[in-house]
């Protein structure tokens, strides 16, 4: 039964966010902990990421944040003397580190069992020659697939298969490196591309236009075996399930087709032998009733985060108890007192998942959509029927969409083209095309989605289509707006299509009044789940107009405390705010009031319905929140959380009567209005850089004279996704601002002067009554111009000076008085020799909010959330400078996944997650956090192209370093002279464009060749400055670094800092401790 033989487990977690492998793993690694905390055995975690959830305190017994990798690994088993281990909770990186210790005979030779799904299995469907033999042997159709190992072998398969194919690398992440290919030319350029992040490749027959049916499915050694959940993509196959619109449960197979799918997933799960979770990926043609299965993963993915918020069937939970012996039949008293976890939950609702891209922030990237994932986070939206529930979806992702139509109108050169090749609007495209005319066969011969889709999308058209014929509420037939509302029409919605060209504000609050009185509003419908606590009466809601009455009884008890969630994973917002949120939730419960979640992302630890006492899987929008509010009538609202989206809230919700609690609403907006900040700044006598809102060019030509160049820009609306930029000369300014057409009254441009060389600080804190209770000072370890979500991160500061800190204190003292701040908040500095400038200051928590709190070991956000009820909390004791030992934040980044986006560091921020590690000083801290984000320490050749005059200074004395510690430089025309001048060996390598050259390409090596034989070891280059004309030739190289997997760094002063600590120690010096031990 149990194996009690088993007192210790290591788990290991999936380390930074990055594109394809996102918050999912915090939710899943903190459910397995649980399930193994609940068994009474110690729990042992391996994470760099220090943001998450499960890096708590209270959740793993030790916490380790080390790289997740089989060297480190290894240390800490030996160590810990662990009796087991679990590979399938953190994402594909957990699972490689898991296969190459066993491969390398590691777990065998400290005796370490692994939990679960055993590890040849795992091979089995991870390596494709293997997983189509096994499967062949039950006469399951698998996609012939051809595993090959150098590019001629895969012009072969290709010519066997014959065109189109899909290529994809073997062990890879998300459809990482692969790509479809209609000729041998566009094979050889993806192959290259592919090799460099995995041996093997694999080539098959594309099924391009098929649909793709997932199951999940559970099984134990005993062999029992359930569905939990099978979903549907809404774009058919050829595009990554993570790029895709995904509804569940599925919506246009028969039920005889369903079954037959189901039967066939419980089959092969059973002959592999998989013993916990496993996703299922078919393709299936409804005409012929023919499928192929594409993949099966033998561990969490994201779609099994989905399927536990879809079903309320808590998978991770349930696999890890698998893992331990469990059957499926014994698991029902840990999880309800009644039913077993035996069974297939039923759903009478449906829900879909939409992903959130940002490709606009990257410069020269690809925005078309397929087989490699490229979205940085997903939302849910629950509702009664399809047309509700894209429409939700659409808003919830956050982009300025009112839902399916009723948008600002989309810029398409060729309707025809955007449907068939899909970019990451497609959707929308959609709906332009229906709004011109497109009928619904059209759109279907372009796109193959099925036509059921198609036709609901068609009635959601034809409602907003009859609601423009009117112009007010009183004219239109209330069943037109009854319709509207179960078809998921927003307030605002309504509210354009008749009152065209009001305030959109003010039209909302007309339909929200007219909707009220004649008793048009939602009801609440909850989820049936396996919650622990109350088997009966759960409290996982959502709200609909597809119901006639309440599922919750309210008792309006002022009790209940409402915090809002922080949405969509996005860049710049992530999980850090997943753990502001979690921290305030439990702060609040266990100060004796109910605790109220509203949130909507899938992957998140928030969104787990244990987590709080009612959890409304709901719109953060205003018109949902008020909603939420009228029902329960709470004592208050916490909106300092949850990032920006719930501050955006804070100034209409307290129009509206909503407590807020903590600082001010007007407060708030004072701090976010850049006028209504900097008046109050210059009041308190605070120096700011200049700055100035500008109408016309002579104001902008006046300006410049004024502070002189670099300036940086930020126009008043978001233009072809240039949000920020820096302009070194007239030219490129010209250049940018005629991007923005006009620069009017209507749309001023904000510019501010660009302070180079500067340091940039943050400071977080926590005030009460204005108040500031507890601080943290960190510092950029690169200069002020990198975006401080990007940034390199040292707390507590190492280079500051002490009058530098003293001063910092005593503006923010100013600041949080002259606010009257209760909360927590960020305000962030410049500083030069010993000038002082603030930046910006935010009334919330700040993304470094999790960091610093472990850092100090202080929970900033228990402090803030018992600020904010009023508990007036005492300050804590000890202070940032007392710590003998030093934590870096690192940040990860997916350019690799982006193609040709340009992999260079500027002002508008570009990493999809971050680490952070603790050393006993500065060298180990950063070499932990820099392994951990995938960098590795050289082994020979580096290869340099270091900017301008200064920064090749700058990076001088590293250099000397690295030839003194026998490593070969290279280094382009000016780097290589400047070295050798000065004395130190360089080797010159051509650009791109002297390549063209004979003479010179005779003489050098190139740089691009050297590149894609892999003959460097690290790549450094430093863009002279943020402009974008300097980026032909260092552009071919960040990208091709990028492109076969070299490590990569653009900044002077972190590549300095880099070398001096790898230089300085190697990476057996690193010591394992764990959290507890500094």
């Amino acid at each position: 039964m149990i194996d009690n033989n088993i007192k210790k487990v290591i788990v290991l977690g999936s380390g930074a966010l990055k594109i394809g492998q996102a918050g999912e793993f915090d939710y899943s690694g903190s459910q397995a902990l649980k399930a193994l905390k609940e068994e009474g055995i110690e729990t042992i975690l391996i994470n760099p990421n220090i943001a998450t959830v499960q890096t708590s305190e209270q959740v793993a017994d030790k916490v380790y944040f080390l790289p997740v990798t089989p060297f480190f690994v290894e240390k800490v088993i030996q160590k810990e003397a662990p009796q087991g281990i679990l590979l399938a909770f953190g994402g594909q990186t957990a699972l490689n580190c898991g296969v190459a210790l066993y491969k390398g005979g590691v777990l065998e030779k400290y005796n370490v069992k692994v939990l679960g799904t055993p590890v040849q299995a795992i091979m089995d469907t991870e390596d494709r020659e293997l997983f189509n033999e096994k499967l062949a042997e039950i006469n399951v159709r698998t996609i012939k697939s051809h595993a090959v190992e150098t590019v001629e072998a895969a012009k072969e398969a290709a010519k066997e298969l014959g065109y189109p194919v899909i290529v994809r690398a073997a062990y890879a992440l998300g459809g990482l490196g692969s790509g479809f290919c209609d000729n041998e030319e566009q094979l050889v350029t993806l192959c290259e591309s592919s090799f460099s992040f995995s041996p093997q490749v694999l080539v098959e027959k594309s099924l391009k236009g098929w649909k793709e049916i997932e199951y999940e499915v559970m099984r134990d050694r005993y062999d029992n075996c359930i569905a939990i959940c099978n979903m549907e993509n809404f774009d058919p196959l050829g595009i990554h399930t993570g790029e895709s619109i995904v509804v569940a449960p599925t919506q246009t197979l028969s039920a005889k087709e369903c079954q037959y799918l189901h039967d066939l997933a419980i089959k092969m799960v059973r002959h592999i032998g998989i013993v916990g979770e496993c996703n299922v990926q078919y393709a299936y043609d409804t005409d012929s009733m023919e499928y192929y299965v594409i993949e099966l993963n033998a561990r969490l993915s994201r779609s099994s985060a989905l399927a536990s918020k879809a079903t309320g069937f808590p998978i991770a939970f349930v696999a890890a108890k698998i893992g331990l012996g469990y059957g499926l039949f014994d698991i029902k008293n840990s999880v309800t007192k009644e039913t077993p976890a035996f069974f297939e939950p039923a759903l009478d609702y449906v829900v879909a998942k939409i992903p959130r891209w940002d490709l606009s922030k990257f410069t020269g990237v690809s925005r078309k959509i397929g087989s490699s994932m490229k979205s940085v986070g997903e939302v849910m939206s629950i509702g009664r029927n399809f047309e509700e529930i894209i429409q939700k979806g659409l808003r919830m992702i956050g982009q300025g969409a009112n839902g399916f139509v009723g948008n600002k109108d989309i810029k398409v050169d060729d309707i025809d083209k955007a449907l068939n090749e899909p970019t990451d609007n497609r959707i929308f495209v959609i709906s332009k095309a229906m709004q011109a005319g497109y009928t619904v066969e059209q759109i279907h011969s372009l796109t193959k989605i099925d036509r059921w889709f198609l036709n609901k999308l068609q009635g959601i058209v034809n409602t907003h289509k009859e609601m423009k014929k009117y112009d007010c509420c009183e004219q239109m037939p209330l069943d037109l707006l009854k319709k509207a509302k179960v078809q998921g029409f927003s307030d605002v919605q309504v509210a354009n299509a008749l009152y065209k060209g009001m305030d959109s504000e003010q039209a909302e609050d007309i339909v929200r009044a007219f909707r009220k009185a004649h008793g048009i509003i939602p009801c609440v419908k909850q989820i049936d789940t396996l919650a622990a606590e109350y088997p009966a009466a759960t409290n996982y809601l959502y709200l609909t107009y597809g119901g006639n009455f309440n599922d919750v009884q309210y008792k309006h008890d002022k009790n209940s405390v409402i915090v809002l969630g922080s949405g969509a994973y996005r860049i710049g917002s992530s999980v850090e705010f997943d753990w502001c949120s979690v921290n305030a939730l439990q702060t609040i419960r266990n100060q004796g009031y109910r605790g109220v979640m509203i949130n909507y992302n899938p992957e998140t630890v928030s969104t787990d319905y244990d987590m709080c006492d009612r959890l409304y899987f709901d719109e953060l929008t205003f018109e949902r929140v008020m909603d939420i509010h009228d029902l329960e009538n709470p004592h208050g609202t916490v909106v300092s959380v949850g990032g920006q989206i719930p501050n955006n809230l804070a100034l209409r919700l307290d129009q509206n009567k909503v407590n807020i609690l903590g600082t001010k609403a007007t407060s708030i907006d004072k701090a976010e209005d850049r006028h209504k900040f900097s008046s109050i700044v210059d009041a308190l006598g605070i120096d700011q850089p200049k700055w100035k809102e500008l109408t016309n060019f002579d104001e902008v030509d006046q300006f410049i004279e004024q502070v002189g160049f670099p300036v940086l820009v930020r126009p008043s609306y978001v233009l072809s996704g240039a949000a920020m930029n820096v302009c070194y000369n007239h030219e490129e300014l010209r250049n940018f601002l005629g991007l923005a057409a006009e620069v009017s009254e209507k749309h001023p441009v904000v510019m501010s002067e660009f302070m180079q060389r500067c340091k940039e600080i943050e400071f977080d804190a926590v005030a009460d009554d204005g108040e500031v209770i507890a601080y943290a000072i960190s510092e950029h370890i690169e200069f002020a111009g990198v975006h401080s979500g990007d940034a390199t991160i040292q707390f507590p500061p190492q280079k500051l000076y002490v009058e530098t800190v003293r001063r910092i204190k005593k503006i923010a003292k100013k600041i949080a008085s002259a606010l009257e701040i209760t909360g927590p908040f960020n305000i962030q500095f410049l500083a030069k020799d010993n000038y002082i400038k603030v930046i910006e200051c935010n009334l919330r928590a700040s993304r470094s909010f999790p960091f610093v709190s472990k850092v100090l070991k202080i929970n900033m956000i228990e402090l803030a959330t018992k600020a904010m009820l009023g508990l007036k909390p005492a300050a804590p004791r000890k202070s940032a400078f007392d710590l003998d030992y030093v934590g870096i934040k690192s940040s990860q980044f997916s350019f690799s996944r982006l193609q040709q986006a340009d992999p260079v560091l500027g002002v508008d921020m570009h990493s999809t997650g971050e680490v952070g590690c603790i050393g006993d000083d500065f060298n180990e801290a950063l070499l932990n956090s820099m392994l951990s984000v995938g960098y590795e320490i050289p082994k020979k050749n580096i290869l340099i192209s270091s900017g301008n005059a200064l920064q090749k200074a700058d990076l001088l004395n590293a250099c000397r370093l690295l030839h003194e510690r026998g490593y070969k430089l290279y280094g382009t025309e000016g780097s290589a002279r400047y070295l050798n001048e000065n004395g130190v060996p360089a080797e010159r390598v051509i650009w791109p464009t002297e390549a063209q050259n004979p003479e010179l390409a005779g003489k050098y090596k190139a740089a691009m060749d050297m590149l894609s034989n892999k003959e460097l070891d690290l790549v450094i280059n430093i863009p002279k400055n943020f402009s974008h004309k300097e980026l032909t030739n260092g552009y071919y190289v960040r990208r091709a670094s990028i492109d076969f997997n070299i490590p990569l760094i653009t900044n002077a002063r972190l590549a300095t800092a880099f070398i001096r600590a790898f230089c300085a120690m190697s990476i057996d010096d690193i010591q394992i401790k764990s959290w507890d031990q500094y």
